[in-house]
């Protein structure tokens, strides 16, 4: 789940957030949830071929998903501690911001981001993606949105509440977490919009669910943005509190996810 900017701010301009995931990249890859796979086919079989660009690849989730669809996929990554453990995994890596980021004249047939557009600037982004990509290409951006079940919100809120009250997960429950994202599509799209080099973007959405047993969700839980940089006592009593609700609820709950694409395609020449 993206740390959602205060009303006003934009999240690409929080470096320090940013590149705090790889506080612990191996957790960040055990527990982070790949993408669905008719999503990946869509955007490959709509590709004019097979070199992928993938934007604040992380760990490597998306890249090595991409990778068994048939696709060459390289990565560019801020945080040295995760594009070393990218590079582990069989990934190649370049380490940048992708604004900063130096081609090297290479192109590529789609320049994918998971989770992660929120952190480029959304209009030099999209002008550099149309640098990149091939006359057709594909610039695809993709989130997942979780939705919490209102008793599960309820009690992870009163926890939040007390202990990180700036977290995502100290809203009220009746708040839709698709809300939350508006801002960040709207950026997105108005970014592909003003690049004026690639075509206008639209957006699909892709539901699924998972079952979280306690330990799933807490292991995961120190992953997400809004607790990165939470003091260990802090993040102590988070979990504390949010497994004493999942116990409560036996043990574990049905997650539903959806994971929202934005997809527009490179026109005009090189």
């Amino acid at each position: 789940m993206p740390t959602l900017p205060s009303p006003g701010e934009t999240p690409h301009r929080h470096r320090q957030v940013a590149e705090s995931f790889g506080v612990d990249p191996e957790r960040y890859d055990r527990t982070r949830p790949g993408y669905p796979q008719a999503m990946v086919d869509q955007i490959v079989s709509a590709c004019p071929g097979r070199a992928v660009l993938d934007v604040g690849c992380g760990t490597g989730v998306e890249a090595r998903q991409f990778r068994a669809a048939g696709c060459t996929v390289l990565g560019v990554e801020p945080d040295p501690r995760m594009a070393d453990f990218a590079r582990r995994r069989g990934l190649e890596v370049d380490e940048a911001t992708f604004e900063a980021w130096d081609s090297g004249n290479r192109v590529f047939d789609a320049v994918i981001a998971g989770t992660a557009w929120h952190w480029v600037d959304p209009v030099a982004g999209a002008a550099k993606a149309a640098e990149v990509l091939r006359p057709g290409g594909l610039l695809a951006t993709f989130w997942h949105v979780f939705q919490l079940p209102a008793d599960v919100a309820e009690a992870f809120g009163a926890v939040y509440r007390r202990v990180a009250p700036g977290s995502p997960f100290s809203a009220p429950p009746n708040v839709r977490a698709l809300d939350g994202y508006r801002p960040i599509f709207a950026a997105t799209a108005d970014g592909i919009r003003d690049s004026g080099r690639v075509g206008d973007p639209s957006e699909s959405g892709f539901s699924w669910e998972r079952i979280y047993t306690r330990d799933e969700w807490l292991d995961q839980l120190p992953t997400q943005g809004s607790l990165t940089r939470l003091p260990q006592d802090a993040l102590a009593q988070v979990l504390e509190g949010v497994g004493s609700a999942i116990d409560a609820m036996g043990g574990s709950f049905t997650l539903p996810y959806t994971t929202v694409a934005i997809i527009a395609t490179r026109t005009g020449a090189p």
